[in-house]
C-alpha cells in the first residue's frame, strides 16, 4: 500500500489524509489472510454486511478489474462513493450499477428481477415479482426501449434523495 502520503489523487478526492489512514487500518483489519486484497469472505466478516443481500453486488462494483477481490485502491474508490463529500451523480451511478449487472449501461427486465429477487428472497412468488418488475419498467422506461437507462433511473431515483442515504463511511 505504500507511503500513506503518496496516494494517487483519484483516491483522495473525497477523503482527507486522516480518513485514508483510517480506511487503511480498516482494510488491513479486514484483510484476514494478509494478501493485500479483500475476498467476499473477508467482507462478510463485517457483521453489518452479513445480512445484506446485495453485498456481492457491491463487491462486484468495487472490483473494477474483475479479479474477484478488492485491492486497497478499489476499496478507497468504492468507499468514496459513500463519502458525505461524494457527488450526487456518483452516488446515483453506484445505485444504478447495483442493478446493471452486465454493465451495458441499462437495467434490463431480467437484471431488475434478479436484484429484486436477491432483496425479497422467497417473500414474493416469482410471478408476483415479475409483475412488479414489468410495471416498474413500464413506468420508468420513458423512451419505450424496454430497459431503464441511467437518465431514466436518475429521473425517478434522484427525487428520492438516495444520494443522501448513501452517505456513510465504512
Amino acid at each position: 500500500m505504500g507511503n500513506e502520503t503518496s496516494y494517487p489523487v483519484e483516491m483522495c478526492s473525497h477523503f482527507d489524509q486522516d480518513e485514508i489512514k483510517q480506511l487503511s487500518k480498516r482494510f488491513k483489519k479486514l484483510d484476514l489472510d494478509k494478501s493485500g486484497t479483500l475476498s467476499v469472505e473477508e467482507f462478510m466478516s463485517l457483521p453489518e454486511l452479513q445480512e445484506n443481500p446485495l453485498v456481492q453486488r457491491v463487491i462486484d462494483i468495487f472490483d473494477t478489474d474483475g479479479n474477484g477481490e478488492v485491492d486497497f485502491r478499489e476499496f478507497i474508490l468504492g468507499t468514496s462513493q459513500f463519502s458525505v463529500r461524494g457527488e450526487e451523480e456518483q452516488k446515483l451511478r453506484f445505485a444504478f450499477n447495483i442493478y446493471d449487472m452486465d454493465k451495458d449501461g441499462y437495467i434490463s427486465n431480467g437484471e431488475l428481477f434478479q436484484v429484486l429477487k436477491m432483496m425479497v428472497g422467497d417473500n414474493l412468488e416469482d410471478w408476483q415479482l415479475q409483475q412488479l418488475v414489468d410495471k416498474t419498467i413500464i413506468a420508468v422506461d420513458k423512451d419505450g426501449d424496454g430497459k431503464i437507462s441511467f437518465q431514466e433511473f436518475s429521473a425517478v431515483v434522484g427525487g428520492l434523495e438516495v444520494h443522501k442515504k448513501l452517505a456513510a463511511i465504512f
